[in-house]
């Protein structure tokens, strides 16, 4: 057996950080027939800001209840969060659609802009792939890490997975990671066809827009020695093929996006690169986050 391929020793920051919960918030739910279906939270500093709507919210010892029936709801939160937008607690505007899903049995409640999803607590979906390139036996020696580009709305400047992004309303993570794959790394969907599907996990913290509650799915991507993946989005800043050991220390010591680290983590935990020792202590420290696997499903 080759041996494991061991980082520099460091904390691995992304595992406290993935439910770093410290803000108080209050149940944001959704009445959907009789039933009140829980579908986020509001911080309790933003509840006041949501008295303006009092014939849409009910605001009491619940939390805060969307009373409006399914035909309506879309269209109040592009109303609402174009007002909360203008009161700077939706910052950011990415002109995206994201679902809004009950978070008991994932029945889907009405659509609204990716941005606001933060303030509303509501569940996203993020689909990232690691992008790797394999030794003559097929035991992965390098991965490729982008960095993000300055301007990017979040995590400016830090690295991340080859490919990764949030999976809009009406897309599944295998088809945003192909969609991205393009966007991101210049790959066309038939040099994706290898696509490997990894772990799910869920991450649920604290963010300064809101609070992300996030199902990130993983995919693995093995590429030839000789393809150089090119950004055609403008949203990275550059590509760099690292020995696997270097990508594993930048990600243990922090210099990775909160999602991409633990992309990474996951992926040298199912491909045996950590030393036994770590590999115990690192898969115990994941496991509360698993939430089943990645689909191959378009």
């Amino acid at each position: 057996m080759p041996a494991p391929i061991a980082p520099s020793p460091a904390p691995w920051p992304a595992l406290t950080a993935a439910r770093l919960q410290q803000v108080p918030r209050v149940p944001f739910l959704i009445a959907d027939g009789a039933h009140l279906r829980p579908a986020g939270s509001v911080a309790v500093a933003h509840v006041p800001a949501l008295q303006r709507w009092p014939d849409a919210l009910q605001l009491d010892s619940r939390g805060v209840v969307l009373m409006l029936p399914a035909a309506e709801r879309s269209r109040f939160f592009t109303v609402a969060n174009a007002t909360l937008h203008v009161a700077k607690l939706i910052t950011g505007w990415r002109h995206e659609t994201f679902g809004v899903f009950a978070l008991d049995d994932g029945r889907p409640l009405a659509t609204l802009e990716r941005a606001a999803s933060r303030f509303w607590g509501t569940a996203t979906f993020g689909a990232h792939c690691n992008g790797y390139v394999a030794d003559a036996t097929g035991r992965p020696s390098h991965l490729w890490v982008a960095r993000r580009a300055l301007s990017k709305p979040t995590d400016p400047g830090l690295l991340d997975n080859l490919i990764g992004g949030g999976v809009p309303h009406g897309q599944s993570p295998c088809a945003a990671v192909v969609r991205e794959g393009w966007e991101e790394a210049g790959l066309q969907p038939a040099q994706m066809a290898g696509l490997v599907a990894g772990r799910r996990f869920l991450v649920a913290r604290d963010l300064p827009e809101g609070f992300q509650r996030e199902w990130v799915s993983v995919f693995d991507l093995a590429l030839p020695a000789g393809l150089t993946p090119v950004n055609q989005d403008g949203e990275v800043a550059s590509l760099t093929l690292m020995p696997v050991a270097e990508a594993l220390a930048q990600a243990a010591a922090g210099a990775m996006t909160v999602d991409a680290a633990l992309v990474t983590l996951d992926f040298a935990l199912r491909h045996g690169l950590l030393p036994a020792d770590q590999h115990a202590q690192l898969d115990a420290a994941m496991q509360p986050l698993w939430a089943g696997v990645a689909v191959l499903e378009h």
